[in-house]
């Protein structure tokens, strides 16, 4: 932990001072600048477009990619038949074990040109015409938010399920015996069973709001569609390594680290006087 952990912090320093790789360690060698990397960032020209992004690819995937895991931990708590219950999770929990590089390829080849994606959709009048979907800025947000769901929701549903399972089955026996149906019981028992998991889950959520997926965003994205996937970690990853800065990318690490805190100990407050639910 000291290794990984806490000696890492030492270099956030780096953010606060006129740094460059030829340095090395010996940090004592750059001068102090306080906050005028954080400053430069805010008034950015880029500054705009990369917080349009980040904000708004990863409400929509807190909006979309938050509840349906728990509609579908309750759809499939309610299958008695074992082996198409296995049957399901099995489909659904397999695209977590792919990388998103392997996602990406799949993504390329269903939404290129005349692609299976990019055809049907064109048959529903989703879209215009057959052309790449990857390289129109406009359906990037979408792309991002569908193709993390499809990834990730079965393996995210399991936490609800384990939830579910540790409810105790006599509220369920007494439940039917006073009449109550599957939606009576769900609405009733179930939900607030594992309003805790559903809560801690939704603080960590919006505490990510301004973390979006890196490596989902990274083999997406290419120069066509960059006006919509130019997210801040992305933007951190270019400044490092690119234009080698890696004084005012540590700053804007810094600066997006420090929002995920407010929003994570704002989310918590909120969660604990609303719902008496709180991760500290």
């Amino acid at each position: 932990m000291l290794v990984f952990n806490l000696y890492p912090v030492y270099f956030a320093q780096i953010g606060f001072k006129e740094y460059n790789v030829t340095m090395g360690t010996n940090l004592s060698l750059a001068h102090w600048v306080g906050l005028s990397y954080i400053k430069e960032f805010l008034n950015s020209p880029d500054f705009s477009n990369v917080m349009i992004n980040t904000i708004g690819i990863s409400f929509f995937k807190l909006l979309v990619g938050f509840p349906i895991p728990i509609i579908f931990a309750l759809l499939l708590n309610e299958i008695k038949q074992s082996r198409f219950k296995k049957f399901i999770q099995t489909v659904t929990y397999l695209p977590h074990f792919l990388s998103w590089i392997i996602v990406a390829g799949i993504m390329l080849i269903w939404l290129a040109d005349s692609g299976l994606l990019t055809k049907a959709l064109y048959h529903m009048h989703i879209v215009d015409d057959t052309s790449n979907m990857l390289a129109n800025a406009n359906y990037f947000w979408a792309i991002s938010v569908i193709s993390e769901l499809w990834k990730e929701f079965g393996w995210n549903s399991i936490i609800y399920l384990a939830a579910i399972a540790g409810i105790d089955m006599e509220l369920f026996e007494a439940a039917r015996i006073d009449g109550a149906g599957k939606f009576r019981q769900i609405w009733n028992i179930t939900l607030p069973s594992i309003a805790p998991t559903v809560v801690l889950m939704l603080i960590l959520s919006i505490s990510g709001l301004f973390g979006s997926n890196f490596d989902q965003i990274f083999v997406l994205r290419n120069a066509v569609n960059a006006p919509a996937s130019n997210v801040i970690d992305i933007y951190v990853y270019q400044q490092s390594f690119m234009y080698n800065r890696f004084d005012y990318a540590t700053a804007v690490g810094l600066f997006r680290s420090l929002v995920s805190a407010i929003l994570l100990v704002g989310a918590n407050a909120f969660a604990r006087r609303s719902t008496g639910n709180s991760i500290f």
